[in-house]
């Protein structure tokens, strides 16, 4: 293997194994042969659809990070903002979806599913903020609902986050910044025989840039994985460890700061905020079995979760406001068994998945700072889940590829509501049509024509309710499962090993929206979307010093049915476009620069308020020297004050009239920020 694919990881986090060490590349006779992880990989011959790729150690380790939800924009396309405090899921887009916090997106870390389902903040709630970002080894992505092995939540696609069995040295690592921040990492790993033992901790706090208020983070996590050779086999068993509090500087109304009630880092609620905490236990073995390879893994997840918001202020609660706490408690158990075969021209895989959900208390209350006035709802859910799935992979000849999947989704649905009238069981089940060609008619191209089938689930309450909890008036129930259908036609090139391209063509068509609620502060059904866009990027690998990628996006998005509100989806961005910049060069000095952008979009249906989009640039730059490291980031280097994200909805201040005030409710970035940080490796 050419120098030219091995990475240069100057720039990359602690997950350097793909680096041979300074002796081996001085002496030729001893370079050893490496694998290639992340974009400069080869998927011509593998992939099935343009919008499928990888993110390996060196591109994670470069990019700045405001958050570790920011993760998530290594895949193409995806936007992740932030409308409260650090401690909450990112809210994310991606091809004209607002995921909010993850419906339609399915994301897993370590085949553990990240996604929560009958949520007490959202359907599909993803908080990736229990990864330590320093452990990941690489990032997965697949767009499309074309691959018959994910099912719940990937219409829009699935990412999955795999972590390092080891560590190529140990690290520990101090971070300061303005506005209170402070983290501190420590990983290694030890190995005896096959067999290697992964630790790692990470502390962090932050006070924000709040005018009127301090975030006061407080995140710790941790992280045990212990893998090893095994009959044959490998096996890992893993423990991970989450917990944090803070306060939240969430979304305000346009006219508070207009009118100089606020400015554009107050708030008009400075007792919100939250804690959560996650406990994980998952473990997994892949080998040799039945003339086959049979892979195997099973999870146990322990999670609490509080929230108070506040985003109508004084609308339906004119003397106590409207703050609300969401709470949700659960233990998730889960498993994932699959058996491939090899054949003559290709591949066979059987699959079997299951889920159990057992939430012991979800639940929605009337609060005053923190303190609860009154009980909305409080329910006890139980929600079980099944999945089989098969797939061929047929090599009919040198140039043509084929991809066949067939899925079948069951679930049943048990609620113990507070009012007894809102409880019940509910069953429903979807099978899934997956297919694609490839077809390779020179080494350096590839083409896909893909379809699928998807679904996701709704919340488990909606399936079984009948009566509104608060006015007690009749509610019309919600589909189980809702159906989407997609198609695709793209390009993969792989011109050289130094400059890659895809190109994709895509359409999706949803069965039922979920939207955003201002005064629910969660997500609700809503109609039937049609979605079509045109993705393209361009990876570029000058030389081991200089790297660099260009991503544009552009979709059209809309409700398919005929309403006099219109057909627009609010939160539907149309163009996304990000790019990056990396330098490795001599003496261990490195830098990476970062954009990204996204248009335009609409608030409301008739489109008649937009969201005037916005512009973020972050930089990296700093030094290695023998064991040292020093770094400097620049985040949002050119100040801007633009908008993580904008809502447009009724909210009512001291002295408006009853029905409120309809405007534009904001979360601005956060100002110019310079973060050092020094690490030394051990």
């Amino acid at each position: 293997m050419s120098l030219a694919l091995i990475f240069s990881l100057a720039a990359s986090g602690a997950v350097d194994s793909v680096r041979p060490s300074t002796g081996l590349v001085n002496n030729p006779e001893a370079v050893e042969e490496v694998t290639v992880l992340g974009r400069q990989l080869n998927l011509n011959g593998e992939a099935i659809s343009a919008s499928q790729g990888e993110v390996g150690p060196t591109e994670i380790g470069a990019w700045p990070l405001i958050r570790t939800g920011d993760l998530m924009e290594f895949v193409p396309g995806m936007v992740a903002t932030q409308h409260s405090g650090s401690g909450k899921a990112n809210q994310y887009f991606l091809r004209g979806f607002n995921l909010d916090h993850g419906t339609d997106f399915a994301t897993f870390v370590d085949g553990m599913p990240v996604n929560l389902r009958t949520h007490g903040h959202g359907q599909g709630y993803t908080d990736l903020n229990f990864v330590i970002p320093e452990t990941v080894e690489r990032l997965r992505y697949r767009k499309g609902p074309y691959y018959a092995d994910v099912g719940d939540f990937s219409s829009a696609g699935s990412a999955s986050f795999v972590l390092a069995e080891k560590l190529s040295t140990g690290l520990a690592e101090l971070s300061f910044g303005e506005q209170g921040y402070r983290r501190g990492v420590v990983a290694d790993s030890l190995q005896s025989g096959s067999s290697d033992l992964l630790l790692a901790a990470e502390w962090q706090t932050y006070d924000g840039p709040w005018s009127d208020l301090s975030e006061d983070v407080n995140k710790i996590n941790v992280l045990g994985k212990l893998s090893g050779d095994l009959a044959g086999g490998r096996t890992h068993l893993t423990f991970m460890g989450y917990d944090n509090s803070w306060n939240s500087p969430d979304q305000i109304p346009a006219r508070a700061v207009v009118e100089g009630i606020i400015d554009a880092y107050g708030s008009l609620d400075t007792s919100l905020g939250g804690d959560t905490r996650r406990y994980s236990l998952s473990g997994g073995w892949t080998g040799a079995m039945a003339a086959g390879e049979l892979s195997a893994s099973a999870y146990a997840i322990d999670y609490d979760f509080n929230l108070w918001s506040n985003f109508t202020y004084g609308l339906e609660n004119p003397n106590s406001g409207d703050q609300f706490q969401q709470r949700d408690a659960r233990q998730i158990y889960g498993f994932d068994v699959s058996q491939q075969w090899q054949r003559e021209n290709g591949t066979w895989q059987l699959g079997l998945q299951g889920r159990r959900d057992d939430i012991d208390r979800v639940g929605l209350y009337h609060t005053a700072d923190r303190a609860i006035l009154g009980k909305v709802r409080e329910d006890r859910v139980l929600e079980d889940s099944l999945g089989l799935f098969a797939v061929n992979q047929t090599q009919w000849s040198d140039t043509l590829r084929s991809y066949l999947g067939l899925r079948y989704d069951h679930y049943d649905f048990d609620v113990d509501a507070g009012l007894a009238a809102n409880s019940g069981q509910r069953s429903d089940g979807k099978s899934s049509l997956k297919a694609s060609l490839a077809w390779q008619p020179w080494p350096v191209s590839e083409f896909y024509l893909s379809y699928g089938q998807g679904l996701h689930s709704n919340d488990a309450r909606g399936t079984v309710i009948r009566t509104d909890p608060l006015t007690g008036e009749p509610v019309e129930r919600v589909d189980p499962l809702v159906e989407s259908r997609g198609s695709e036609l793209g390009s993969r090139l792989f011109i050289t090993d130094q400059l890659h391209a895809t190109l994709a063509l895509w359409q999706l068509h949803l069965d039922s929206e979920l939207l955003f609620v201002g005064d629910a502060g969660n997500t609700e059904a809503s109609r039937p979307s049609e979605r079509q866009g045109v993705e393209a990027g361009i990876y570029w690998f000058a030389s081991e010093r200089i790297s660099g990628e260009l991503e544009v996006s552009y979709t059209e998005a809309g409700f398919r049915d005929t309403d006099p509100s219109g057909d627009e989806i609010p939160g539907a961005i149309p163009l996304v476009a990000s790019a990056a910049l990396n330098y490795s060069g001599d003496n261990g000095w490195f830098a990476s620069l970062h954009l990204r952008h996204f248009g335009a979009y609409p608030l409301i249906e008739d489109g008649s308020v937009e969201s005037a989009g916005s512009s973020l640039v972050n930089l990296r730059m700093g030094r290695d020297i023998q064991s040292w490291r020093l770094q400097l980031d620049l985040l949002n280097a050119l100040d801007s004050r633009d908008h993580d994200v904008d809502y447009f909805y009724a909210s009512r201040l001291p002295g408006e009239g009853v029905d409120g005030v309809e405007d534009i409710h904001y979360h601005i970035f956060e100002p110019r920020t310079l973060r050092a940080s020094l690490r030394y490796r051990f």
